[in-house]
């Protein structure tokens, strides 16, 4: 009897774990509390893009400390950014049945816990290993961040709530490189992770005092692991693919084999969910002509701005002669005008509608790569048009992602979300992927400052045509105010 009692007790422990805390009711019932809401998100957006680009600066610290080679070191990154594509999605699903809010503060506490074990580990392995465990909790916080603005902030305010949320990622993009450097000096490579957990901890209690309880859930349904274990390696065989394609070349076995083994799990996946009664991603979210053309011009956007980030160091230090310090401070310009730029391009998708912004968005960032690409100016105005070029994503990033999410029923956020951000990985591949092979087709590699600048030129020109592209996708969907999914998040 007592065991019996015992194992009740137990199995109630448990299910509280599932149970998403309330918000306190000062907190709930203060007036603009959703402005609340969207603070808690911005930290895990915040920190997300922060730990993407302030791994970069400690690569080469890596390759001495571990005695290992470029292509082992790079691993550090890639297995954050494979796994964090791979799951974000299903993590989305899951979202939709168990709770947004629930997920969301989980996905911090396992980040945290990926933070410290990187900063503890022995050896580059084992760190390796540690980084996929934190792009889980990586995954958890993305695929739930967009869906809980969304759903969570009244309709007039949406725009400009996901406007500030862009931005937050913005800065922490910026800032990556930056901070990265000076906690390298201040005390080497293992502050760089063991600063998340902190930070980490602010951004749990936010989350579990600020964002409120779930609602417009789906019913809880068997979860379709074999759409998982087709997508999980689809994806993870394409973006491996896409990222080692110009260090291997595109035409060797392993390479080959990757994008026919992807493309061919991608096609099993997609008949799949075409016959399973609760698929993991409904195809049918992509039958609506604005989800599909917002996924599409999103994808070609994260592409033009990575490659943006790529590029421009590579010809300042190659072509002009700048130093790394040099080069990264004038590259700051891009995003520092991306992160002014969102919430105020979203505050005025709120009263004119979205297609003005997008297309017009994407119109300014291709002036700007072409501009770069003609005139290749060495002083002042190098940064100017980089900032044009940032200005232009802010236009558009903030509208276009709230047309993505505006576009799906309200129970399918997670998903939405989801598809939104696996979409902002592929994209940071391809925009590594596509500008390196370009720029070293051109003459990129050469020893020569003239080859380098004509490269420079050349693949800014590519750049700008794929940034036309997608202002042309965006303009395609439909105009008018943001829409916003029926239901809202409450208590």
């Amino acid at each position: 009897m007592e065991e019996a009692v015992s194992r009740g007790a137990n199995s109630a422990g448990w299910q509280r774990l599932l149970i998403e805390p309330k918000r306190p009711d000062r907190i709930r019932n203060r007036p603009g509390a959703f402005w609340l809401t969207v603070a808690a998100v911005c930290i895990g957006a915040f920190m997300g893009q922060l730990d993407a680009s302030i791994v970069t600066v400690a690569l080469p610290t890596l390759q001495r400390t571990f005695h290992a080679s470029v292509g082992a070191v790079t691993w550090v990154g890639l297995s954050y950014l494979l796994v964090l594509v791979a799951t974000v999605v299903a993590v989305g699903r899951f979202a939709d049945m168990w709770g947004r809010k629930l997920l969301y503060v989980y996905g911090f506490g396992i980040f945290i816990i990926g933070s410290a074990l990187c900063g503890l580990a022995p050896g580059l392995g084992w760190l390796i290993g540690f980084r996929a465990l934190q792009a889980v909790g990586a995954a958890l916080l993305q695929a739930n961040s967009v869906a809980i603005i969304v759903l969570a902030v009244p309709k007039p305010s949406l725009g400009k709530a996901i406007g500030i949320q862009g931005a937050a990622q913005a800065i922490g993009l910026a800032l990556g490189p930056t901070v990265g450097g000076f906690l390298l000096a201040a005390g080497g490579w293992r502050l760089i992770f063991f600063v998340n957990v902190p930070f980490g901890l602010v951004g749990m209690i936010a989350g579990v005092l600020l964002i409120p309880r779930s609602r417009n859930l789906q019913d809880a349904t068997p979860f379709d692991w074999s759409g998982f274990t087709l997508f999980f390696p689809a994806v993870m065989a394409l973006f491996a693919a896409i990222s080692f394609g110009n260090a291997r070349g595109w035409s060797s076995p392993s390479i080959i084999g990757l994008l026919v083994g992807g493309s061919g799990l991608v096609v099993a996946f997609v008949l799949r969910e075409r016959r399973c009664e609760h698929p993991m991603l409904d195809l049918r979210l992509f039958h609506q002509a604005r989800f599909s053309a917002g996924i599409t011009s999103g994808l070609l956007s994260y592409l033009v701005m990575f490659g943006v980030l790529f590029l421009v160091p590579f010809y300042l230090e190659r072509g002009v002669g700048l130093g790394s310090g040099r080069s990264g401070l004038e590259l700051m310009a891009m995003p520092v005008a991306l992160g002014a730029t969102a919430p105020l391009a979203g505050r005025l998708a709120d009263r004119i509608g979205a297609r003005p912004l997008t297309v017009g968005g994407m119109a300014s960032v291709a002036v700007g790569l072409t501009a770069l690409a003609a005139l290749r100016p060495e002083t002042w105005l190098f940064v100017v048009l980089l900032a044009v070029v940032g200005f232009g994503m802010g236009a558009f990033t903030p509208p276009n992602n709230a047309t993505i999410m505006g576009s799906v029923p309200a129970n399918q956020a997670g998903v939405a979300s989801g598809v939104l951000n696996m979409t902002r990985g592929m994209g940071t591949s391809l925009g590594l992927a596509v500008t390196g092979l370009i720029f070293d087709a051109t003459g990129g590699s050469s020893a020569s400052s003239g080859s380098v600048a004509h490269a420079f030129s050349a693949t800014c020109l590519v750049l700008a045509g794929v940034a036309l592209v997608a202002g042309l996708i965006a303009g395609t969907s439909e105009g008018g105010p943001i829409a916003v999914p029926a239901g809202v998040m409450a208590e």
